[in-house]
């Protein structure tokens, strides 16, 4: 039997996304066995996350800084925007390190069913973001989803007013994808989006 200060360590991981009840006691006994080189490690960095993190005023990122450090790197494209639906988005596409512009993260997306309105998400910042000018492209960076889909009509809607272009990521096939394992939605869209052959 652990101790209550174990059973609330275990609790806390076990509410993490991805981690049960069994993954979190393995995880924390993993943690145990190697307090110096995990337990202690882990300790530090959380409680430096704790004590700086922030949410970016510019962009909506979640950093230790304010503004965060895409929005604060001077080499950024500031012309080109990409709006995302969360954080975790926005991460996405900084780990494939191919967009050079800024970001906005919505903080969510349009959804009837969930209670979600325009006014509920980041929308009037980004329009406040456009009208200071500035910016020639904005990227809606939405997910292929119903919901998703609804938020880049939506904002492709508030955003015809404005002389930039607006553009979406595709969709389609995934790399290395097959056929025979692909749903029709991603099917159809990649036959929408076909393109002549080079």
């Amino acid at each position: 039997m652990a101790s209550p200060e174990i059973d609330a360590l275990t609790q806390a991981l076990s509410r993490l996304p991805g981690l049960g009840p069994r993954s979190a006691r393995r995880a924390v006994l993993h943690l145990i066995k190697r307090r110096e080189t995990a337990l202690v490690p882990l300790l530090s960095a959380l409680s430096a996350v704790g004590e700086r993190l922030a949410t970016c005023g510019v962009c909506g990122n979640v950093d230790t800084t304010d503004p965060c450090a895409i929005c604060a790197d001077a080499r950024r494209d500031p012309r080109s925007l990409c709006v995302v639906e969360e954080v975790a988005d926005l991460w996405a596409l900084e780990r494939s390190r191919l967009f050079p512009g800024r970001f906005h993260v919505l903080g969510g997306r349009l959804s009837a069913l969930e209670g979600v309105r325009p006014e509920d998400l980041t929308i009037d910042a980004l329009i406040r973001r456009i009208e200071a000018g500035g910016v020639d492209e904005v990227v809606l960076a939405m997910n292929a989803t119903l919901e998703g889909q609804t938020t880049a009509h939506y904002l492709a809607d508030r955003l015809e007013r404005f002389p930039v272009r607006v553009t979406q990521l595709a969709h389609g096939l995934p790399v290395g994808g097959e056929l025979d394992y692909l749903d029709e939605g991603t099917l159809a869209q990649a036959l929408r989006a076909r393109r002549p052959v080079a």
